[in-house]
This record gives C-alpha cells, sequence and structure tokens, in this order.
C-alpha cells in the first residue's frame, strides 16, 4: 500500500512537472527569421542562446519563468528567445558575441541585460527599461513610495534646461542600472535643501546627494559612479560592475558564520568608515565586505588569511594589502591615506585577473 502510494506521489509530482513546463514555454516564443521585420510592433525581451552552450541550459528554466510571470502580470513586453546559432546574421545585427546575450528591443533602441541571471533581477530590468525614461514624481506621496521602494535613484529638479538635456542622455544610456525620475520643488521632501536650480540628486543610503559640475565633473560619470550603495555585500558580479566607476574597492574578507570579535570587528569598522567619512572618500572608493576568501584568492591568484582588508583597483587590476594592523577606524582611515598619498605598496607584480567563468557569464 505504501509503495503504492509512493507511485501514486511520484507521478503526480511528474505531471505536474510536465504541466508547468509547458505553460512556461507556451509563453516564451521561438523566434525566427520573421522577428527582423515584427519586432517594432511590440517590446520585446529576447534570450540569443546557442544549443550547446551550458550557460544557455542553466539559463532556460529561469527563461521560461519569466515568460510565465511576465504573461501573468499582464506586462506589455514579449518574451522570446532565438537561436544565434540559426540565426547568425541577426543576432550579428544586434550585436550578439557571446550566449547567452539578453537583450531589450524598444522600438529602433537594444539595451543589453549585465545583472544576475535571477528572474526578479530579469523582470526587473525588463519593467525599468520598457517604461518611461524620465518618470514623473507628481505628489510627495509618490516620492515616499520611491524612496521605500528603490535603494538608490536619481532625480531631476527643475524646468527646461542644458542640464536637463544632459540628464536625459545619461539616463538613455543608464537606464539598463538604475532608475530616473523628474521632480518639482515642491514634491520633494522637506529635508532637502538646494543651493540653486535646476539640480540632479542621488537619494540612497538614506540621505541624499546633490550633483555639481565643478566637483564632480561629467554628469554621466557621476550617475555611474554614484549608481551603487556606499556599502555593498560584494559578489564577483559586483566587483565586475564596480570596473566602470573608476573607483577603489575597499573589502573586508570575513567568514560571515565566524561570530568572534575580529570578524565583527573588522566588517563594522569598513561600515564606520563608509558612512561617517563618505564625504572625505566617496569619490575615491567603495566600500563593502566579502563572505571568505575562496573568490578572491582566485582573482587575486593569491592566499589571503581570513580576516582581512584587501583594496582592489579594479579598473587596472592592481590591489592593496595592509600595511598595519587595524584596531579601529582610525586605522583604517590612515591606511586609506596612504594609499591615496601613494605610501602603500601597489601588488603591481600579482595583478589580478577577471575570468568570464567566474561570473558564469556566458560561453
Amino acid at each position: 500500500m505504501a509503495a503504492w502510494r509512493c507511485r501514486a506521489a511520484l507521478r503526480l509530482c511528474a505531471t505536474v512537472v510536465l504541466i508547468n513546463m509547458v505553460v512556461c514555454k507556451g509563453v516564451v516564443e521561438d523566434l525566427d527569421e520573421s522577428f527582423k521585420e515584427n519586432r517594432n510592433d511590440d517590446i520585446w525581451l529576447v534570450d540569443f542562446y546557442a544549443p550547446w552552450c551550458g550557460h544557455c541550459k542553466k539559463l532556460e528554466p529561469i527563461w521560461n519563468e519569466v515568460g510565465l510571470e511576465m504573461k501573468s502580470i499582464g506586462s506589455p513586453v514579449k518574451v522570446g528567445k532565438m537561436d544565434a546559432t540559426s540565426y547568425s546574421s541577426i543576432a550579428s545585427e544586434f550585436g550578439v558575441r557571446g550566449y547567452p546575450t539578453i537583450k531589450l528591443l524598444k522600438g529602433d533602441l537594444a539595451y543589453n541585460y549585465r545583472g544576475p541571471r535571477t528572474k526578479d533581477d530579469i523582470i526587473e530590468f525588463a519593467h525599468r527599461v520598457s517604461g518611461a525614461l524620465i518618470r514623473p514624481l507628481p505628489s510627495q506621496q509618490m516620492f515616499e513610495h520611491m524612496q521605500k521602494r528603490h535603494r538608490v535613484f536619481f532625480v531631476y529638479i527643475g524646468g527646461e534646461s542644458p542640464l536637463k538635456e544632459k540628464y536625459i542622455d545619461a539616463a538613455s544610456e543608464l537606464i539598463v542600472y538604475t532608475y530616473f525620475f523628474s521632480a518639482s520643488e515642491e514634491v520633494v521632501p522637506e529635508y532637502v535643501t538646494l543651493k540653486e536650480m535646476p539640480a540632479v540628486l542621488v537619494f540612497k543610503d538614506e540621505t541624499y546627494f546633490v550633483y555639481d559640475e565643478y566637483e564632480d565633473g561629467d554628469l554621466s560619470s557621476w550617475i555611474n559612479r554614484e549608481r551603487f550603495q556606499n556599502y555593498l555585500a560584494m559578489d564577483g558580479f559586483l566587483l565586475y560592475e564596480l570596473g566602470d566607476t573608476g573607483k577603489l574597492v575597499a573589502i573586508a574578507v570575513i567568514d560571515e558564520k565566524n561570530t568572534s570579535v575580529e570578524h565583527t570587528r573588522l566588517k563594522s569598522i569598513i561600515q564606520e568608515v563608509a558612512r561617517d567619512y563618505r564625504d572625505l572618500f566617496h569619490r575615491d572608493f567603495q566600500f563593502g565586505h566579502m563572505d571568505g576568501n575562496d573568490y578572491i584568492n582566485t582573482l587575486l591568484m593569491d592566499e589571503l588569511t581570513v580576516p582581512t582588508v584587501v583594496v582592489l583597483n579594479t579598473s587596472n587590476q592592481q590591489y592593496f594589502l595592509l600595511d598595519r594592523q587595524i584596531k579601529n577606524v582610525e586605522d583604517m582611515v590612515q591606511f586609506i591615506n596612504n594609499i591615496l598619498d601613494g605610501i602603500v605598496e601597489l601588488q603591481a607584480e600579482k595583478s589580478f585577473r577577471y575570468r568570464r567563468i567566474f561570473y558564469g557569464r556566458g560561453c
């Protein structure tokens, strides 16, 4: 009797899995050469894949889930997939160079997805890029809602101006990463102080920062630097993305399961420096922690003990190691100042390397 029940349960599970596979595949369209002529009729989220690619096979069930959820919520974005080896001319036209490549196609524009390959992250990307480039915030209630929903977002305040044109240009380039809004001065929270109008602000880390052309330089470059929170839990993908900012990345390499004073203290010191010394270091430094040393050892081709602090220059793939024991915030600040002053030895002979396989980025 028990064996019969087990077999019946297994058959039921297999049936449910099969039904789910059929339903999911039904909402992801297999695209062919006709897509080139018909794509402008809709907004498309497309997975360009190769049948032999291991990363593509890993993405397939996630992609089916994306299609199912986009369909269930009534999204205007259609989800498809194209065998880029069978339709290589179309894939080449869209700039596909590796597999899988995810793109959102909106009119004549094609936006590359470079984020983590999870269902939620891909859907968030599709919602952000398929909507308006600059989204209006018509009320304080809407502003507060955005603050609760987004950890980092940018706002233009004011009327028509050359700064707004630059803001639109920056948004068209960086919408793949973050949200862009516009608002009147009356809508902005009372705690925001503006010396002049128009202005561009970033809201993050429970506060805000105002773009200063004289201090911050090019607006797009500033937005690219400021699109991250000041302190992050680091992984390989984030380090790869931070390479575009030109910042040094100060990382506490710890064992998060280890609750000893040394591990928790080092993480707290980095967090405190990130919070209390932002005005001094934010143009040059990004802060965070990384759980375990396996990834960082592979990256640096070195053997770091845990806990420790390493500072990576992600733009030229070089790094700095501690020149002192870090006992408190003052020690960490001194270490950072020594790096900026050129006192700490650069580990040039041991420059680290990025490899696509580290990120599972593609074939």
